[in-house]
């Protein structure tokens, strides 16, 4: 009987049913299915992880760029403290110069006065004498 139903393209599974698909063929389409289904399972599994990687890789490179910007702000300020603390040097130095200047002509005043008041005393001690 089971070759008659096969000439008709029918066919008997396991339970007695009657089926349009050789057993075989139904059996392979089942672990199709399944095979499919671990496969579309695996695959929004892959998407989720992607999706979180790409969330944490955004996260931190909007920290790096944080990061960057501090960075080009902590270089900005010290290349500004170096051009001050470089005026700051050059107005000591001016003041430095200008105080040796005014020392070197107070010191050519007192060598000035110190020559004339010898000459006074001489004066002094010569019309003493006389």
């Amino acid at each position: 009987m089971a070759d008659s139903l096969k000439k008709h393209g029918l066919f008997l599974d396991d339970l007695a049913k009657i089926r349009v698909l050789e057993p075989e063929v139904a059996s392979q389409t089942d672990k199709l299915r399944e095979e499919c289904q671990n496969f579309v399972t695996r695959i929004g599994d892959f998407h989720k992880a992607a999706e979180e990687f790409i969330k944490i890789m955004s996260h931190l490179a909007d920290r790096v760029e944080q990061e960057k910007m501090r960075a080009i702000g902590m270089r900005n300020l010290l290349h500004s403290l170096t051009k001050e603390h470089d005026a700051e040097k050059q107005q000591l130095e001016a003041l430095v110069l200008e105080k040796q200047m005014e020392l070197e002509r107070l010191r050519v005043e007192y060598e000035s006065l110190k020559k004339i008041e010898q000459e006074q005393l001489e004066t002094i001690e010569h019309l003493s004498s006389n």
